[in-house]
């Protein structure tokens, strides 16, 4: 399935309307290109819920990070995107990956961390009232979005919020994502944050 041509209908039906929007985040870079692009069609708010970063001080630097560049972004836009902190939970990760710490990167282990976030953010959007939601994580050459759109789906039938189909790869978005770190002047991180990873 090409997400992008998924999204690009999803957009058409929108006509005018803007509808409200719970985007998780990974990170500050990685969400620069996607809060641009979606921040034409939705009312954003975004979902800082990383319980796979570690140490403490790369979760707290890189939700500085995020924090910042929604806060730069905001000076320049009309619609402003909002802010929906999490408890940081380290512990919880850990234990629903036992046992997979060997694993390769992007196999099971990344799998259960997607769905983690996800789970969160549908949970989330379905108590406060948003009619979608979505996540950054498809931006990453290294995420894999065929997965990431599976769970997606999946989740909008059990919570009852509609999943936005992407695969924010496509029409160079990591790339622009790359563009726009350098202009906001965001710290990139060199692993995707779990102790695994790095």
């Amino acid at each position: 399935m090409n997400y992008q041509i998924e999204l690009d209908n999803l957009i058409k039906e929108l006509g005018d309307r803007r509808p409200k929007l719970l985007l998780h985040s990974c990170c500050g870079p990685c969400s620069s290109y996607v809060i641009t692009y979606l921040n034409q069609y939705f009312d954003i708010t975004v979902l800082y819920f990383n319980p796979s970063i570690a140490p403490d001080e790369e979760y707290a630097h890189r939700k500085e990070v995020q924090l910042s560049l929604i806060s730069q972004y905001n000076e320049t836009v009309p619609n402003k995107v909002s802010f929906m902190d999490c408890d940081y939970d380290h512990q919880s990760f850990l234990d629903l990956v036992a046992g997979l710490e060997g694993e390769p990167e992007g196999g099971e282990r990344c799998h259960i961390c997607y769905r983690q976030r996800l789970v969160a953010t549908a949970e989330r959007a379905r108590d406060g009232g948003y009619e979608f939601f979505c996540s950054t994580l498809s931006v990453s050459p290294y995420k894999n979005a065929e997965v990431l759109n599976a769970i997606g789906m999946e989740l909008s039938s059990t919570y009852g919020v509609s999943w936005v189909p992407s695969d924010f790869k496509k029409r160079e978005g990591y790339k622009q994502s790359i563009e726009l770190s350098k202009v906001y002047n965001l710290y990139r991180q060199d692993y995707c944050g779990c102790e695994f990873s790095k």
